[in-house]
């Protein structure tokens, strides 16, 4: 009788793991996900601090948030609905495998995508500007817990029960670009109106930038355990809430 339970949990741990295998490989390297992960924070990052008198190492570790916000929650919002309309999305949550093995299958692959690819502006970064990483594991934490928190928002995105993929970025981006702007990526903190100071702890990505600049050797505003914690917490709460909000939607009908 105790090794029903284990079974079922190692079933379920297989499920993610296949569920991330997939979505590597049919998935990472399309267009809009190579769009709005890649080139769209890095040009929009460098048109906001154009004209702006910023020593170009102090702009790493932002634009490295950036990156790592828009790739790790790049593939998410996109997954549901292109399953959707290739008429496999249906045969997926109807198998064995549990919604919640699934939606973290998705989180895993997305977490995975956007901590691998942030490697590129942090060798970038390093390589082009006098920056210099100060505090690795800061800088790795960063990384991997905002990837987390990151790729579970996308999934959450992805809850509306619709194959359109346009339908959903637009609610993505909706959803993003505030949590960016309060975040404290463009406008330091101390900078920031109260009501800016107010809302920035509810940005994941306020605690990813934190790490980030902490492993840049720049000043703390949350402190590392108060960031760790928090995207701990935020990759958990989005990660239930996308699996409450995809149940609703598929026992809907919608």
């Amino acid at each position: 009788m105790r090794a029903e339970p284990a079974a079922r949990l190692a079933w379920q741990a297989r499920v993610v793991l296949v569920v991330a295998k997939k979505d590597a490989f049919v998935y990472y390297l399309k267009p809009p996900v190579v769009t709005f992960g890649i080139v769209f924070p890095v040009f929009f990052y460098l048109a906001f601090a154009a004209g702006r008198a910023v020593a170009p190492e102090a702009m790493v570790p932002g634009i490295i948030a950036m990156a790592l916000f828009f790739t790790a929650s790049a593939i998410g919002p996109l997954v549901t609905p292109w399953e959707r309309q290739a008429k496999t999305y249906e045969r997926l949550v109807t198998s064995p495998a549990s919604l919640g093995a699934i939606l973290a299958g998705d989180t895993l692959a997305g977490a995975v995508f956007g901590a691998v690819l942030t490697l590129i502006p942090i060798a970038l970064g390093v390589a082009a500007t006098p920056a210099a990483i100060a505090h690795p594991a800061a800088l790795t934490w960063g990384v991997l817990f905002g990837a987390a928190a990151f790729s579970a928002l996308g999934v959450l995105l992805a809850a509306p029960s619709t194959d359109t993929p346009s339908q959903v970025m637009m609610l993505s981006n909706l959803v993003r670009l505030p949590l960016i702007f309060v975040s404290g990526v463009f406008v330091p903190h101390a900078e920031m109106p109260v009501w800016g100071r107010w809302l920035s702890p509810l940005s994941p990505l306020s605690y990813a930038a934190d790490l980030i600049r902490i492993g840049f050797g720049q000043g703390a505003y949350f402190g590392i355990a108060a960031d760790v914690v928090a995207l701990s917490l935020f990759a958990i709460f989005l990660l239930v809430a996308a699996r409450l909000f995809h149940a609703k939607a598929r026992t809907s009908g919608r």
